[in-house]
């Protein structure tokens, strides 16, 4: 899984795209669950690119966001992330750090 990021037209302002990746090669429905969409299971679907990939592009600004990645309705952490926090129910959120490039 791979976090990926670029900055937008605007800097800061309007936010940073993220490209967020995964391999799940036998899922039906694969979305993005985190701090910057209320934790909403179905809110940021993924889209498939085909071979098991999947992709999500997000617009965010600067700031550290928790996310999760929902597998066929199973939660789980992108092991790709370079860092990690603990949730309150005993498994660890992955976490992305998005910041301007000087």
């Amino acid at each position: 899984m791979k976090a990926s990021k670029t900055s937008r037209r605007g800097g800061a302002r309007n936010g940073h795209a993220v490209r967020l990746e995964t391999y799940q090669p036998d899922a039906i429905d694969v979305c993005v669950a985190g701090s910057f969409n209320n934790w909403q299971p179905q809110a940021t679907p993924m889209v498939p690119l085909g071979n098991g990939k999947w992709a999500k592009e997000l617009t965010l600004p600067d700031g550290q966001y928790e996310y999760r990645f929902v597998v066929d309705g199973a939660w789980m952490s992108d092991p790709q992330a370079k860092q990690s926090a603990p949730n309150p129910f005993g498994s660890a959120n992955s976490v992305l750090t998005v910041q301007a490039r000087a």
